[in-house]
């Protein structure tokens, strides 16, 4: 007759798995001596280690005391749609490796490739990590909604970063984001361009497309404020110039004074 400790080490697993599989119903509990120890045979040690075996190979507990009892057929069976499930298992592990692997990539963590090279654009024109930040966390929210609307824009929006006045723009903006003065002189800058390509843009007949008539503009704007406070001042700017927000810029009917 073995002791627990015995036991468990016949079949190659702890003591504290051998107490486990007691609770769980797997292994009967077995008799106790006259100083109230547990003591195993020899059947109890072939139970033991059909259950690591089929434990170590990936059965789920809740189905072992099934697969023990099944006849041929029936254990066959079980065999296959484990292995079925373990099929699943790894795939959804995979996808979950690849994920992981993207947060040590910082930019394409939630975006797609086309949005991670505009992003690496950004930083060839000047523009700040906290600048291309902010830009990358608004992407996010826009891949978010329509993932694949946003492929199509990001052609338009790579050839805006060879004009210079968008790449004088990203400039002042990061300087402003860095900075931490107020910043007034740069904020009138970038009212001034924005207004400035705002105003060629409605020259032109630049309409805004439907998608951007929803609550993503406004919570863009959310964002940009959330980011840097003095967002809020350039929106004000913007205003004064004629120009509602900046996501979504339209023309005021009445120009503040």
């Amino acid at each position: 007759m073995l002791t627990i400790s015995q036991l468990a080490g016949y079949a190659g697993v702890t003591v504290r798995a051998v107490r486990h599989y007691h609770q769980v119903g797997l292994l009967p509990e077995p008799e106790r001596d006259a100083s109230g120890y547990r003591r195993y045979g020899a059947k109890a040690v072939v139970s033991l280690i059909r259950i690591r075996v089929l434990a170590n190979a990936g059965v789920p507990l809740s189905q072992i005391a099934q697969m023990l009892d099944a006849d041929a057929s029936t254990f066959a069976e079980s065999v296959q749609r484990i292995d079925r499930q373990l099929l699943d298992e790894i795939a959804r592990l995979e996808t979950s490796r690849q994920q992981i692997a993207q947060l040590t990539a910082g930019d394409s963590l939630a975006l797609p490739p086309q949005v991670v090279g505009y992003l690496d654009r950004l930083r060839e024109i000047g523009a700040s990590p906290r600048m291309v930040e902010a830009e990358r966390d608004g992407w996010i929210l826009v891949a978010a909604r329509w993932p694949d609307l946003i492929v199509e824009w990001m052609p338009a929006k790579l050839a805006q970063l060879d004009e210079p006045r968008v790449v004088r723009l990203y400039r002042v903006l990061s300087e402003i984001f860095d900075s931490d003065s107020g910043g007034d002189e740069l904020l009138e800058e970038a009212a001034d361009i924005m207004a400035e390509l705002a105003e060629e843009a409605h020259r032109a007949g630049d309409v805004i497309d439907d998608e951007m008539q929803g609550d993503l503009p406004d919570l863009l704007d959310a964002l940009a404020v959330e980011t840097d406070p003095r967002a809020e001042r350039l929106r004000a700017l913007m205003r004064r110039r004629g120009w509602s927000g900046w996501t979504r810029m339209e023309r005021l009917a009445e120009r503040p004074q």
